[in-house]
């Protein structure tokens, strides 16, 4: 899809960073207004809550340390991927901040350095308009306030876009370290090391032959999640150990039946509207697949919604664990990218305050994103 005369004129890749950077600004705005008029520390809310306490923890620490809840579970920080907290601890060895301000600042690079990559990959499959709306629409995402804090969402899918970027370009050496980074970050890191594999695959099937570079892409992808893996295993002594100590936090694999029972125990008006949002997201996967999305992307991103269901945790997080899917805002980007800047930027707007004030209602309230 070509550029407008006004949009030639700048930069697209400013163009998506600048829009992305706003609305992480907004986010940051609301929640310092609402956190002013409540008497709450919001800056407290993005680095000192939560899984980022863990993190933190990790970082300086090591691993070894479990919390016992009120009711006899038993949650050990082997759960946590290594990479984040070995960046804290590496950045806070070199400059003047503690190891929960070093992760704000490598969540808040990793963001844009993730929507630099998501508009790549949009403008590789759909033009630079569309790949400038989804790196904005990724911003907008109804929990993108986790952007802001001190997680892992913006590093796994800043590592996980410039990694499909890189299949998509032919590069699969890179694609594949990228991909194994992105092992040492999150579990959802499965999806991705699907993505390369199922499309190494079918490019064997089409072209009956493989390069080098692609077959030793592949073989890398899975080597970071595989080395975490087999490191808790020689730690806990025990093959299976990783898996055991996900199950400690409720995050087996369970083919979906505690959603199932989740959706099962509400009140029916309730249960209506969550089957209803399950719809739109299943609506969305198959629009992704008419789309013609590229297969690595699309790949990837029905690996993220597939494991992002099909486990056993606390049903409050799903949206957040779905967030670095970008894919699914492939097809309200190319539908933006039709119409008029003057009609696409007061859309964009208020998807921008509606998710800071969403995300600000949350980071005050009790409950966990």
């Amino acid at each position: 899809m070509s550029l407008t005369r006004s949009d030639r004129a700048v930069n697209p890749t400013l163009v998506a960073l600048g829009g992305y950077a706003a609305t992480r600004i907004v986010g940051l705005v609301v929640l310092a207004v609402a956190a002013a008029a409540t008497g709450e520390d919001g800056l407290h809310r993005l680095k000192g809550r939560w899984d980022s306490v863990w993190y933190v923890r990790i970082a300086e620490h090591g691993y070894g340390y479990e919390a016992t809840l009120p009711n006899g579970d038993v949650h050990p920080d082997l759960a946590f991927f290594p990479l984040l907290p070995a960046l804290e601890r590496g950045l806070s060895a070199v400059l003047p901040v503690d190891a929960a301000t070093a992760g704000l600042c490598v969540s808040w690079t990793a963001g844009v350095v993730a929507a630099w990559g998501i508009f790549k990959c949009g403008e590789q499959a759909f033009g630079a308009r569309a790949g400038v709306l989804l790196a904005v629409l990724w911003g907008v995402y109804p929990t993108a306030f986790v952007q802001s804090m001190a997680y892992t969402e913006t590093l796994f899918t800043a590592l996980a876009a410039w990694s499909l970027y890189a299949v998509l370009r032919g590069r699969w050496i890179l694609a594949g370290v990228l991909c194994a980074a992105a092992g040492l970050t999150r579990p959802t890191a499965a999806a991705l090391i699907a993505a390369l594999g199922i499309t190494a695959l079918v490019a064997l099937v089409r072209d009956r032959r493989l390069p080098w570079s692609t077959v030793a892409g592949v073989l890398v992808a899975p080597l970071g999640w595989l080395a975490y893996v087999a490191y808790v295993g020689v730690r806990e002594g025990g093959a299976t150990a990783y898996f055991d100590v996900q199950a400690a936090w409720g995050n087996s694999i369970d083919g979906g039946v505690a959603l199932a029972l989740f959706i099962a125990g509400l009140p029916w008006p309730a249960a209506l509207g969550l089957c209803a949002a399950l719809g739109l997201l299943g609506w969305l996967v198959a629009l992704c697949v008419r789309q013609r999305q590229p297969l690595p992307v699309l790949v990837y991103t029905i690996g993220v919604v597939f494991v992002s269901l099909v486990g056993a945790a606390y049903f409050g997080s799903r949206p957040r664990l779905m967030m670095p899917a970008f894919g699914l805002l492939l097809p309200p980007a190319v539908a933006l990218a039709r119409v008029r800047t003057r009609t696409a930027v007061p859309v964009l707007a208020g998807l921008a305050l509606a998710s800071a004030v969403y995300g600000a209602f949350t980071l005050l309230g009790s409950g966990p994103p």
